[in-house]
């Protein structure tokens, strides 16, 4: 084997066998009922919805629709309207926990936004996203 051959075998070998590590889901499965998981992906789905909508006011200064739009879509407000309490008894406390902190992060946001200043609600706006990737990180339901 020539020399340059000798150190790009093992990156290539390393680099293989971490897509293939990358490839395996290790998250947590949570199995729900089928209308259940389809009721939470919809759910989920209004979340992206909502934030991007929270984003788009921003961009044009309106904190108070973002405010708006996180309390009732996302926020402590929205938990009845979601079936949070009916959801929450098949979900592992890990996972509830995760999905209390969005509400809770997007009722701060609410708050932080109607205060006028676009800087500390882009903060809180990642405290909520940030809820959201931990969540995905550690749970499936497929």
């Amino acid at each position: 084997m020539s020399d340059p051959l000798k150190i790009v075998a093992p990156i290539l070998l390393l680099f293989v066998s971490n897509i293939s590590i990358a490839d395996e889901d290790s998250r947590r499965l949570v199995e729900l009922p089928e209308m259940m998981q389809q009721h939470m992906m919809s759910n989920m789905r209004d979340h992206l919805r909502a934030i991007n909508e929270i984003l788009m006011n921003m961009e044009n200064n309106r904190l108070d629709q973002a405010a708006e739009v996180a309390e009732y879509r996302l926020g402590m407000s929205s938990l009845e309207s979601h079936g949070a309490h009916h959801m929450a008894k098949f979900m592992p406390e890990g996972m509830r926990q995760a999905g209390t902190s969005m509400h809770r992060a997007a009722s701060r946001f609410a708050l932080k936004a109607q205060e006028g200043e676009q800087l500390p609600a882009y903060g809180a706006l990642s405290k909520i996203t940030s809820a959201c990737v931990a969540c995905h990180s550690g749970y499936r339901i497929r």
